[in-house]
């Protein structure tokens, strides 16, 4: 069986190289990630033609994901580049100040600090290594006493425990980023930190003027960051294509613990509401300076498989790790146990849904007939990808082809779980395009002389939506 689950990767220092990037992209990498925390407009630019470049030689559709920085809530710099706090000393965050901090303080990137705390609150800074607890707020100047100390170095992230930080989704940067994002005709849009459905509003509608010139549209992914976020998931998940379980934030401001149930339930609505999710942050981290996972990274990776994610990513380990497609190679592995491993309750998974839509409806009575018939695969003819999204909501065993003839459908639809999207010609004739998608699946090797498929689409041919026939061949 083909694998089900897609594998993001951000690109960086360690990938960029045609070379490279070549080899991830043939040993198993669906989605390339552009980090706009890091680099400048021309390097986005220039590293999404050479994705493309690479995608085209190794013949492959491969989406791009432009992943916005958001909000700098961050200490600023210090005068040797870092300090060692120890616990119980008193350390100032201040907002208005401009000389490089130390042992006593530092200044602020984030300038709303002093407004958004007050005494008794506990601050986190990088990743929650360290924890410091508000003791008075005077002015400009938070001051606080070190409750778990260690090293602090530049422009380290600050988080509130139990959120609460006013600063917006969407800064100057990013809008500006949105715009250089679709100069390129970016996939998908990654929004860091949404509180609501009001900011993955906002980004959309930013990112559909900034593309109107191309008449582009991209997939709106919600990063799932902050505690305030959690309330709203579900009107986050309606104003979004997707969301991605973005652990590290998350982690720090909702506790460790807190986690794992929330990456669970977060996977299973995306899914219920017919939205992509990804699963992200330190899924390998040791790969980036070992040559193999540890066990629990490898339980890690197959327990978000397991959970039905779309798919899992890489940050530094195929960024700046020293083993790029090694780590590649190992979440594929991993991947393909977890789902050969996987339980297949096809009637449980159907029961609770309802459908309204003509193209839906088509699209569950190809899964419940491919699986009840044991078919080859499942061919799938559209335009827009939607009714290869409605069918890979579900767990099935039997794979699903996604047959467009528009690029950017191709690409976006290889973020689908279980979906394997082929560009092919356009016909107005329906039996034609019938018999030449047979064609190229035969010619591919996935179905030969007496397999049985499934195949949809919809008449007259090649309007989005339009799916509303479902046929039932064999390979003669």
């Amino acid at each position: 069986m083909p694998r089900h689950t897609k594998i993001v990767a951000t690109l960086g220092p360690a990938s960029s190289d045609p070379a490279v990037l070549e080899r991830i992209i043939r040993a198993g990498v669906d989605v390339v990630r552009l980090n706009f925390s890091h680099g400048k407009a021309q390097d986005h630019i220039d590293r999404a033609t050479l994705v493309r470049e690479v995608a085209a030689r190794v013949g492959k559709p491969v989406a791009i994901m432009a992943d916005l920085q958001g909000p700098k809530i961050r200490v600023g710099k210090f005068a040797e580049g870092r300090v060692m706090l120890e616990a119980g000393a008193s350390f100032v965050l201040d907002a208005s100040r401009t000389e490089p901090g130390d042992l006593e303080g530092v200044g602020l990137d984030y300038k709303e600090l002093p407004r958004d705390v007050r005494p008794g609150d506990t601050l986190l800074l990088n990743d929650g290594l360290i924890v410091l607890v508000v003791d008075a707020v005077r002015g400009d100047k938070v001051h606080t006493v070190v409750k778990i100390g260690g090293e602090l170095s530049n422009n380290k992230g600050i988080n509130k425990q139990g959120g609460g930080l006013t600063a917006p989704a969407l800064t100057s940067k990013d809008m500006e980023d949105i715009r250089t994002a679709m100069s390129f005709q970016c996939e998908y849009l990654a929004v860091s930190f949404p509180k609501s459905a009001i900011d993955m509003e906002m980004a959309r509608q930013l990112a559909n003027v900034a593309g109107e010139p191309w008449r582009h549209k991209p997939g709106m992914i919600a990063k799932i960051e902050r505690t305030e976020a959690i309330p709203q998931l579900e009107a986050i998940l309606k104003a979004s294509d997707g969301i991605m379980v973005a652990r590290g934030d998350l982690a720090v401001e909702v506790g460790n613990a807190a986690v794992p149930a929330l990456q669970k339930k977060m996977i299973r609505m995306a899914r219920e509401m017919d939205k992509v999710v990804i699963t992200a942050t330190q899924m390998m981290e040791s790969m980036i300076q070992n040559p193999v996972p540890t066990r629990a990274e490898v339980s890690d990776v197959a327990n978000a498989v397991l959970d039905g994610t779309d798919a899992v990513m890489l940050s530094a380990e195929t960024a700046a790790g020293k083993y790029p497609v090694e780590t590649v190679e190992q979440m594929v592995a991993i991947a393909e146990a977890a789902e050969a491993a996987e339980e297949i309750h096809f009637e449980a998974d159907m029961g609770s849904r309802t459908v309204g839509r003509i193209d839906q409806s088509i699209a569950m009575g190809a899964l419940f007939t491919a699986h009840h018939l044991g078919c080859k695969a499942i061919l799938a003819l559209t335009e827009s990808g939607s009714t290869a999204l409605w069918m890979s909501r579900h767990r099935i065993d039997v794979p699903i082809y996604a047959l467009t003839t528009q690029s950017l459908s191709e690409r976006k639809m290889a973020l689908y779980r279980n979906v394997r999207p082929i560009l092919m010609p356009k016909f107005e004739d329906r039996d034609t395009a019938l018999a030449a998608a047979e064609q190229l699946l035969v010619e591919r090797g996935v179905l030969r002389p007496g397999d049985t498929y499934a195949i949809t689409c919809g008449e007259p041919m090649g309007y989005p939506g339009g799916t509303n026939m479902l046929k039932v061949c064999r390979v003669g």
